[in-house]
């Protein structure tokens, strides 16, 4: 196979003790699965090949204290490269990187670091600064953590203040939600009390013609009954009998039942009769006390002028 991808290349027969030396081996790629199987190689050298990148799964070497990958063309470091965390020494000359990934901050144990004849961002190179000697790369270890602790840091406010502002963001269009569906309650509230008093009014309406109806139903019967009545002559209202008028016509009857009797007692021939001669003698007798009667109040009233 062939040996710009890594694969075919005996690593066993490379490793010295705890070095790996895969330098000048015309790498395009890194054999992370091989590297994988040897955590004794603590010690890695890759310089001087045609890496451009590095897998993600390099990451995973985290056994390497001491990685060489100068003289490359990186243009950049995986993203969660800051998981060595065991690496102390990390050599990243004559290579196209321009930034390092934010996780380069968790190297707390990093130790030694060259940066030199890499295009960095002008703020990076100054922390960086040089590596001519051996306390130069242990400063520039040092400065650059700190820097990129510090740009983490930032980041880390940053998606904080982002995370926030999403909260109250959040927040603000619950409370919006919140205030949509009170609003939507109310209105259907209010839809419901009009609808309600619609169909009062309604009600109402439909109540009242009804009566207005009755009320002309009834008018127009009474129109109609009206003529016929009036054809009829009025008659006079009948006068319930009393008693005493009965008692009166009774008297008069037998008062004119007497005077027949006194008559025919006194004109005709029945005066001698025993019936009539009763009723003379009763008749005389009642002459003369009503002639005793008229003489005594005559008395009466000449004694009362003297």
């Amino acid at each position: 196979m062939s040996r710009g991808s890594g694969k075919g290349l005996s690593l066993k027969d490379k490793l010295d003790g705890n070095e790996l030396d895969l330098s000048l081996c015309d790498l395009n790629e890194v054999p992370v699965r091989e590297l994988a199987a040897l955590p004794k190689a603590t010690v890695l050298d890759l310089s001087c090949n045609n890496l451009i990148s590095l897998p993600s799964d390099f990451c995973s070497l985290m056994h390497l204290v001491k990685l060489d990958l100068s003289k490359n063309r990186l243009q950049q470091l995986p993203l969660d490269f800051g998981r060595l965390v065991n690496l102390q020494h990390l050599d990243l000359l004559n290579n196209r990187l321009v930034t390092l990934p934010v996780s380069f901050a968790q190297l707390k144990n990093l130790k030694w670091l060259d940066l030199k004849d890499n295009p960095l961002d002008p703020v990076l190179a100054k922390v960086a600064g040089d590596c001519l000697d051996e306390k130069q790369c242990k400063q520039a270890a040092v400065k650059v953590l700190q820097h990129m602790k510090a740009i983490q840091s930032e980041q880390d406010q940053q998606r904080q203040r982002k995370l926030q502002a999403e909260r109250e963001m959040e927040k603000k269009r619950e409370a919006e939600q919140r205030a949509k569906e009170a609003l939507e309650r109310e209105l259907r509230k209010r839809e419901k009390a009009e609808e309600k008093e619609r169909r009062r009014r309604e009600y109402d309406a439909q109540k009242a013609a009804k009566q207005e109806m009755e009320k002309k139903t009834k008018k127009e019967t009474v129109h109609t009954q009206k003529p016929a009545s009036s054809s009829r002559p009025p008659q006079p209202p009948r006068q319930k009998p009393s008693w005493s008028r009965s008692v009166l016509r009774v008297l008069l009857f037998v008062l004119f039942c007497i005077l027949c009797t006194l008559a025919a007692c006194k004109l005709t021939e029945l005066q001698h009769q025993p019936l009539c001669v009763s009723v003379n003698t009763l008749y005389e007798d009642v002459v003369a006390a009503l002639q005793n009667h008229k003489t005594l109040q005559n008395m009466l009233q000449h004694n009362s002028h003297q």
